[in-house]
């Protein structure tokens, strides 16, 4: 097989056994002429097709990292077993799409070349596993984790204009190859096919912007307010959570809310705790071990005085950010316990930010006891009412009327014939609309979003005109000045433009370039044909 010029025999030898898994000599040209099939294109396509599938998988991963410790948590509820879950999601992803990649350029420099795009069975069988692998994960997405579709809708209004300049460009680089292909084979029939699919492919990605719609395409005078931040559990990143460094770090921060969650014991007294076991955020097992798997509300509170309630955040990490601590900080750490919320509300009138929590479990038979006793403490600890922000919906009357002063939020959107009209709304991020967020802030409902942890979300909320998030990473969305970025409609409108005109010039230099290139060859393939022809009709006669 000759060379195409350009293209060295070491060279291709090479890219064809990394492809093939099998080298080339000049013996075994003369003996046997290797030619990409319709077979080998086939696989070809399932690379390719393979790789895109994978990286939708790589941006759904990195969309993921928002809520990623709600899988972590889970994963321990079921387990019994803390690991950072996000790394080996993004590690085994990375891998993939670095294989997948060289596999890809391979075959791309391979038809440069000439050279026949013999994929060798171990690589179809790996490319089929990735194929599987991948959809089995979005498939345990679907089952699992069906909200994070609502998230990745979220993240194409922040991403979705540079997706689209990425997507131009990896387009307008394949059509080199493309063009390449083209003019070397001779089955018109495919020819056809492939422009009309690659036309259709360019035409529709020019006129994508028509369909992107993001809240930070506008103009900056437009821009409203940065939302408030709510400490969720605190600063969880910072300090263990629910605890009262967790609070002061919050306080550090400066979030205006300190979200919780309370139980009550079983002697009455509220405290503050998510999880309805102590396995996850205590030393329960070492002091308790008999009783660790009982409800956090089943222990009175001389029992729950005794637990450590800080240094697992030490042992488990629950977060990289624990690995910069300063060594006050984890000495501190050490030293927390489960805090009443007495303590809490007692720090929160001396810092005069607002405390607003959960009360759990809400299936609890006791539940309206647990209301009373957390309306008492309340009230009996002097701390101003317009400073407490209740969620708990059940007996909601009641604590209407033996507080009115607490501000009532609600964890549902408003209804068309609301007897009461809503003034707090605390909801998933996932639940509320960019349009329906600008309609409540019109009509001076505050909305509070959760739970909000990347800048890229933040931004888009921001954009938005939301009233406040609750976030685990107070530390970061503080400094932040502005959104990651804001442009003015014009300006977008001018990107669009250039990109897509740009991208149409590059093809069209392409197969300028390549048609050029191949009538270069034809000349000395009509030779070669010439001179086959005689010697076929010598050796005939």
């Amino acid at each position: 097989m000759a060379d195409p010029p350009g293209c060295c025999h070491p060279c291709a030898t090479c890219l064809l056994c990394l492809y093939s898994c099998q080298w080339i000599t000049a013996k075994k040209e003369k003996k046997k002429v290797l030619h990409t099939t319709k077979c080998d294109c086939s696989w070809f396509i399932f690379l390719f097709c393979v790789f895109v599938f994978t990286l939708v998988w790589l941006y759904f991963a990195i969309i993921l990292l928002n809520d990623f410790h709600n899988f972590n948590e889970f994963i321990f509820k079921q387990r019994k077993l803390w690991l950072d879950w996000s790394l080996v999601l993004l590690i085994a992803t990375a891998m993939l799409i670095i294989y997948l990649s060289v596999l890809l350029v391979l075959a791309l420099c391979l038809q440069l070349c000439g050279q026949p795009l013999k994929l060798h069975w171990l690589h179809k069988t790996l490319l089929i596993l990735t194929a599987l692998v991948v959809a089995a994960a979005f498939t345990g997405l679907e089952i699992k984790w069906a909200e994070e579709w609502r998230s990745a809708r979220i993240s194409l209004q922040a991403t979705g204009p540079f997706l689209h300049i990425a997507v131009v460009g990896g387009m307008t680089i394949l059509a080199w190859p493309l063009a390449s292909f083209i003019y070397c084979t001779y089955n018109t029939g495919l020819k056809v096919v492939l422009l009309l699919v690659y036309s259709a492919l360019m035409i529709a990605l020019y006129l994508a912007p028509l369909g992107i719609a993001s809240p930070c395409i506008m103009e900056e005078n437009q821009l409203p307010p940065k939302p408030a931040l709510v400490g969720h559990r605190g600063a969880p990143m910072l300090a263990p959570e629910n605890t009262l460094m967790s609070l002061h770090k919050a306080v550090d921060c400066d979030v205006q809310v300190f979200e919780t969650d309370i139980m009550v014991s079983a002697d009455g007294v509220p405290f503050l705790m998510h999880d309805e076991e102590l396995t996850r955020t205590t030393n329960v097992q070492a002091v308790f071990p008999e009783r660790a798997a009982l409800n956090s509300t089943a222990f009175n509170w001389t029992d729950l005085q005794q637990l450590d309630a800080g240094s697992w955040f030490l042992e488990r990490k629950p977060f990289p950010t624990v690995q910069s601590l300063s060594a006050g900080d984890r000495y501190q750490a050490t030293k927390q316990r489960i805090p009443s919320l007495e303590e809490v509300l007692e720090a929160i009138k001396q810092s005069s930010i607002s405390i607003m929590f959960d009360l759990r479990p809400e299936n609890h038979s006791d539940y309206q006891t647990f209301v009373n006793a957390t309306l008492e403490v309340i009230l009996q600890s002097g701390i101003p009412l317009q400073q407490v922000l209740w969620l708990p919906d059940g007996f909601r009357k009641q604590v209407k009327q033996q507080a009115p002063g607490i501000q009532q939020v609600y964890g549902r959107k408003r209804l068309q014939n609301e007897m009461e009209p809503l003034l707090h709304v605390n909801l998933p991020y996932q639940d509320m609309s960019f349009e329906e967020i600008r309609q409540y802030r019109q009509d001076n409902i505050s909305v509070n979003l959760y739970v909000v942890n990347q800048p890229w979300l933040f931004s888009v909320l921001w954009c938005s005109g939301v009233t406040s998030v609750t976030t685990n990473a107070c530390q970061v969305l503080k400094e932040m000045k502005h959104p990651i970025w804001l442009l003015p409609s014009s300006t977008y409108l001018m990107i669009w433009i250039v990109v897509d005109c740009t991208s149409f010039l590059a093809i069209l230099w392409a197969f300028l370039l390549m048609k050029k290139c191949s009538r270069r060859r034809q000349p000395a393939e009509s030779e070669t044909d010439v001179l086959l022809t005689k010697i076929n009709s010598l050796m005939q006669q």
